[in-house]
């Protein structure tokens, strides 16, 4: 297999083709699977090249449809449910945390759930507090639920087709804000594991654990913070079901200070959870308090100019790093540049949405 440098959506679009063409039993559906703009870019081609009857539009009625879904992974299918917004998918709850989640359980292990649920998360262009939500702590609090965040291209193709290929429940969350980011993608069938943690920058100063879109900014983070002298080590947390505590501990074991990064809410949220193993398994090794860079406690603004003061960013780690090694903090951490609206994606992006 050779890797090439393609885009986060194509590598999932590849994802998908790869476990069309290996598995009968393998569709898509959901609300713009075969529109034009493909999903973001994701599902582009999919229906001319494998059918109407495996690439598939629905109603829309996420509640129904996910008790459609649920019902053909039961009698053998391996469906991956489609939602352009994670906030759409909360209307079918108790579907996916009630039924799906307790399925293999309720029946002894002899019952499988194959089912994929794919949610795109992220904000942009005003979305507000309907359309922005990253709600993705509430799918890892629920037990027989694997839940996989990929930062990376070669992460999103692996591990997609590693859930589809899984016979439990996953939720699978993307932020639309990587879809254009490219990276070395290997050509053909591949898997990454779920329940992993990805070293994606080593370091000995302190620990920056990331979530999906923010591995981006804690990655830039260190790269200035690497210009002080400053080596921090990234820790890219793609998988939050099973989630991967060793490598938490041992990187906190060896820096002694940890921050981290998620574009969630710090209240009962995945930070919280990071910090309380810390706590729990490695307090002694701490040398400074932990520190947490989280979405402010309030919905997600529509306003311009709330936005640019509501979502973290690197400067926002830059900050929390030098607290941690009891450091100054330098205003400049956090300048933007004139013209720039923090609510839009960097100039990379070409959309589409």
């Amino acid at each position: 297999m050779t890797p090439r440098e393609i885009s986060y959506a194509e590598a999932i679009r590849e994802g998908f083709a790869t476990a069309l063409e290996r598995d009968p039993r393998v569709y898509l559906i959901g609300l713009g699977v075969p529109d034009p703009k493909g999903f973001f870019g994701t599902t582009t081609g999919l229906q001319q090249r494998f059918g109407a009857d495996r690439v598939m539009d629905m109603p829309c009625s996420e509640n129904g449809m996910t008790g459609i879904v649920l019902g053909s992974a039961l009698n053998g299918m391996r469906p991956v449910l489609n939602h352009q917004r994670l906030d759409f998918a909360l209307l079918s709850m108790d579907q996916v945390c009630t039924q799906a989640a307790k399925w293999h359980y309720m029946f002894g292990g002899r019952m499988k759930m194959p089912v994929v649920i794919r949610m795109i998360i992220g904000r942009g262009w005003g979305q507000g507090p309907q359309h922005s939500q990253s709600l993705h702590s509430w799918f890892a609090h629920i037990a027989g639920l694997k839940v996989a965040m990929p930062a990376t291209a070669h992460d999103a193709k692996g591990m997609l087709i590693a859930a589809i290929e899984d016979d439990n429940p996953v939720v699978f969350l993307e932020h639309r804000w990587l879809h254009h980011v490219t990276g070395h993608v290997p050509e053909g069938h591949y898997t990454v594991p779920l329940g992993s943690a990805r070293l994606a920058r080593p370091g000995k100063d302190v620990t920056i654990v990331a979530f999906s879109y923010m591995v981006l900014e804690a990655l830039d983070a260190a790269a200035r913070l690497a210009q002080a002298g400053i080596e921090a080590e990234v820790l890219d947390y793609r998988s939050l079901r099973p989630l991967d505590a060793g490598t938490l501990l041992a990187s906190v074991r060896k820096t002694g200070r940890l921050v981290v990064a998620d574009a969630g809410w710090a209240a009962a949220g995945m930070s919280a959870e990071m910090l309380a193993l810390v706590a729990e398994h490695a307090h002694g090794s701490l040398v400074a308090a932990p520190r947490r860079v989280c979405l402010p406690d309030c919905p997600t603004p529509t306003s311009p100019a709330l936005a640019d003061h509501y979502y973290p960013r690197a400067g926002h780690i830059v900050a929390a790093v030098r607290e941690t090694l009891g450091l100054r903090a330098d205003p400049s951490d956090l300048a933007v540049s004139a013209g720039v609206e923090l609510d839009k994606p960097n100039p990379a992006f070409t959309g589409p949405f």
